[in-house]
């Protein structure tokens, strides 16, 4: 029991230094300089279409594994 606690601890130790570090870091540049050329939109567009698919594959991948295991119960 002693011991999830201090993990619980530790992990929410972790994750306060990560979001401090965060908040210490300047603006980009870049950054701001896609959003005035409008280019950061594409970026995004980019970004989100990649994770969809990703997304997509999983779901699939997933149907197919749970299909084999089903046909696997079958015959065992």
């Amino acid at each position: 029991m002693m011991k999830a606690t201090a993990k619980k601890w530790i992990l929410s130790l972790c994750f306060l230094f990560i979001s401090a570090m965060g908040f210490a870091q300047e603006q980009a540049e870049m950054a701001d300089v896609m959003r005035s050329n409008g280019k950061i939109y594409v970026v995004v567009a980019v970004l989100m279409v990649v994770l969809m698919g990703l997304i997509f594959y999983v779901i699939a991948l997933d149907k197919k594994i749970r299909k084999l295991e089903k046909n696997s119960d079958i015959k065992s």
